[in-house]
């Protein structure tokens, strides 16, 4: 049997276009906001085509110590060119970049997903300290 787990891949996002990678500060101070970015395509571009496009993006933050991450944010993204004159007709295509804004006393690790119409779930993870 499968194990969601299991669906997960990941790869160096420079080489691969399917990875999210996320852009928020390395460090940042106890109680203050901060700004998480998360980009499908940021070095090779994905299409995003009827045919082919990134459906959602989800980010989460696991605090050091705890056994649960809180989900932070999740992303639709649902125009990928379809139209009533067929695939890639309409001239809207939505790009795959997310952000949002959060804080917490604690240290810990941001994780994305991502999931793909044909290649499946994708993920990454950047660890950020609190001061």
């Amino acid at each position: 049997m499968a194990e969601l787990k299991d669906l997960l891949q990941s790869a160096d996002w420079k080489k691969e276009k399917h990875v999210p990678v996320i852009d928020a500060p390395d460090s940042a101070k106890k109680g203050e906001f901060l700004k998480v970015t998360a980009i499908v395509g940021k070095e090779i571009a994905h299409p995003n085509t009827t045919a082919h496009h990134i459906r959602w993006i989800a980010l989460y933050f696991l605090a050091d110590g705890e056994k649960f991450p809180y989900e932070i944010g999740r992303f639709d993204f649902t125009a990928h060119g379809e139209s009533a004159q067929g695939a890639d007709t309409s001239t809207v295509y939505t790009h795959p970049e997310a952000a949002c804004t959060f804080k917490t006393d604690k240290g810990g690790t941001i994780l994305a997903s991502s999931y793909c119409n044909i290649h499946g779930l994708w993920q990454s993870a950047k660890k950020i300290e609190i001061k």
